[in-house]
């Protein structure tokens, strides 16, 4: 059986050495050099607001535990759907019933808002919007429902802070974005699940295989997981470098150039069964996972408060939903630029 996010080694190291020293043996330039370079070259783009992004955090906490098949739920969805509507997005509600590995019926809704649902060119940007319905990794209170601040709310509110910016910051952008809130990602158990996902990711497993556009695909995507915390470190994660080197290296390195590399960092990490997968595997959309992991602690893989009852709102920093959310939005207009 797997954990939820289980670490996989997905490349040997002997040859994950070999190319970093290629990769660095063909630089004829010193790093200071290259980043005065490329620094040149980042286009105009409209600010992050930091403060903006945490009250959208802080919203959806408001509602309490988003557990499906509850009032907050519920509630808390309705409120995202009438948001990216009033931002102006086109918004499709994908309802479905997954069952849990503990056979439950979930009532459950992917939430799918799109920015110039015209353009061809499409960029996918998602997270998951429900959170998980015990703290099983809590010393004390183990059934109680994670509120989930950073495990599901920082990266739905990142994503609804661009949707506002994309909307009303008067600066034009040549392709498509369609921001994807998965559902029942969180309900899982990798000691009891059987299946390939250890009964998580329900949400993106059912849009992988039922897309809410026949035909759909994006030029690549990115799934934000756990992306709120304060001191958060953003490794490379696993999957992500072995299915879509490319966009990880073209985000990481505009992170770097924005000053963000002490959240993006250089190095690989684990790699995560996380919402990706299916899309990487099913939809066949390239999908990078930016995601908290922790350096040097074998022990504990992510933030501390990770499905405990103690994932609240007292532990998201402004600074980190800053550095994911402007670099993502530099990312989507460097990408405009070379639509043109």
């Amino acid at each position: 059986m797997i954990l939820k996010r289980q670490i996989w080694v997905s490349v040997l190291f002997c040859s994950f050495l070999t190319g970093m020293l290629f990769l660095y043996g063909c630089k004829s330039k010193t790093s200071s050099e290259q980043t005065t370079e490329q620094l040149e070259k980042l286009v105009a783009s409209p600010a992050f607001n930091a403060d903006s992004a945490f009250q959208f955090v802080k919203k959806q906490v408001e509602f309490g535990a988003r557990v499906p098949n509850t009032a907050a739920h519920k509630a808390c969805g309705d409120y995202l759907v009438s948001t990216f509507k009033r931002f102006g997005l086109e918004v499709t509600e994908q309802n479905f019933t997954p069952t849990t590995y503990d056979g439950k019926k979930l009532n459950a809704r992917n939430i799918i808002a799109s920015f110039n649902p015209k353009a061809t060119k499409r960029i996918l940007l998602t997270s998951h919007w429900d959170s998980r319905p015990f703290s099983d990794q809590d010393s004390v209170s183990k059934m109680k429902p994670v509120l989930a601040a950073n495990d599901g709310a920082s990266g739905v509110g990142v994503l609804m802070e661009i949707a506002r910016v994309l909307s009303f910051s008067g600066n034009k952008l040549n392709l498509g974005v369609d921001i994807i809130l998965f559902d029942a990602e969180d309900w899982g158990n990798s000691e009891k699940a059987t299946d390939k996902f250890s009964g998580f990711c329900l949400g993106s497993q059912y849009w992988a295989a039922n897309k809410h556009v026949p035909n759909y695909t994006a030029y690549f995507g990115v799934l934000l997981d756990m992306v709120g915390a304060k001191g958060a470190t953003f490794p490379k994660e696993g999957y992500s470098v072995s299915m879509a080197d490319g966009v990880v290296r073209n985000i990481w390195g505009i992170a770097s150039q924005l000053g963000y590399s002490n959240y993006f960092i250089d190095k690989v990490g684990p790699s995560i069964t996380d919402d990706h997968l299916p899309v990487n595997e099913t939809a066949k959309i390239p999908m990078i996972d930016i995601i908290h992991m922790k350096q040097n602690d074998p022990e504990h893989t992510f933030f501390d408060q990770w499905h405990t009852a103690h994932d609240d709102m007292e532990n998201i920093d402004p600074k980190t939903l800053k550095a994911v959310g402007q670099t993502l939005i530099q990312v989507l207009y460097q990408e405009s630029e070379a639509s043109v």
